[in-house]
């Protein structure tokens, strides 16, 4: 699923190509895309057509459009999501779920999605703690890379958790944007076992790792994220070029960059979790 980078590129391109454009029109080719938009596809497409873009936001894996009606296009890609910018006379996508035309006849925008597990909805705007965000995801935790982010309350909240670490990375009620990838990323960085239990870590671990998971996901937001296949792309259908620089993601059996020794796949939420077993040593069982 993509992670905060991932769709920090896709904001980006669509800033540059659908600010300041007025919606034309709206057509749903797929039911299941906008599932989250409880009203139904009438209002849907009502709600969109004449509507003006003004910005193009984002808070963890959430991206989302400013209207000009002070409501707001929520998207979230899901597994195999993508919004691309193509030629009105572009032949469709296999999987094209929603297509948007804009007043001016140029580019139009897709919303492409295979296993049809990510979505579009409209939502109304409200504020929280000084930001204004769509309502549906007012309960997501600020991201590490949120200029407003403060990662020592974070790291606090962090260590009063009583579970292991990763889980708490990946809770997005507590930090958010941060999946998988980036988790075991930040992890190796900071030599913690994704197990490690949150109320044993020191204040000063609680803060590298979240500085380490801001780290990782800056470096990979200037290479275009991370792809493994075609699923994730930017807007323009381009892949990104951190899966080059993963120092412990999807590296099982392959030699740790620090020490050398074997990394290793753990089954993990139904997932899988990728370490450093000299590096990053299992945690002690806790004393009954």
């Amino acid at each position: 699923m993509p992670e905060l980078p991932e769709v920090e590129v896709v904001r980006s391109g669509l800033e540059a190509h659908v600010v300041g454009r007025t919606v034309a029109s709206v057509e749903v080719l797929h039911p299941r895309a906008i599932r989250r938009h409880v009203p139904g596809e009438a209002d849907f497409v009502g709600r969109l057509t004449g509507a003006k873009i003004t910005a193009t936001r984002r808070r963890g894996k959430y991206l989302w459009f400013d209207l000009a009606d002070g409501s707001a296009v929520l998207a979230h890609l899901g597994m195999s999501g993508q919004m691309l910018v193509q030629p009105r006379d572009a032949a469709d996508e296999k999987h094209l779920r929603v297509r948007i035309r804009f007043t001016d006849d140029g580019p139009e925008l897709r919303f492409v999605d295979q296993r049809t597990f990510g979505g579009l909805s409209v939502s109304e705007l409200v504020e929280v703690d000084g930001t204004v965000v769509p309502s549906t995801v007012a309960h997501i935790a600020r991201d590490p890379m949120d200029p407003l982010f403060d990662v020592d309350a974070a790291a606090r909240a962090l260590r009063a958790r009583r579970t292991e670490v990763k889980r708490a990375l990946l809770d997005q009620t507590l930090v958010s944007g941060v999946g998988n990838i980036y988790a075991d990323e930040a992890l190796w960085r900071v030599q913690l076992h994704w197990a490690r239990p949150t109320d044993r870590l020191t204040a000063a671990q609680a803060r590298s790792v979240l500085t380490a998971a801001a780290d990782v996901m800056a470096e990979a937001l200037l290479v275009g994220g991370t792809s493994f296949d075609a699923l994730y792309v930017n807007v323009n259908g381009e892949s990104g070029y951190f899966s080059r620089s993963l120092d412990a993601y999807g590296r099982e059996g392959e030699p740790c960059r620090r020490c050398g020794s074997p990394i290793v796949r753990e089954a993990f939420m139904n997932r899988s979790s990728f370490s450093c077993p000299r590096c990053q040593p299992k945690p002690r069982a806790r004393r009954r």
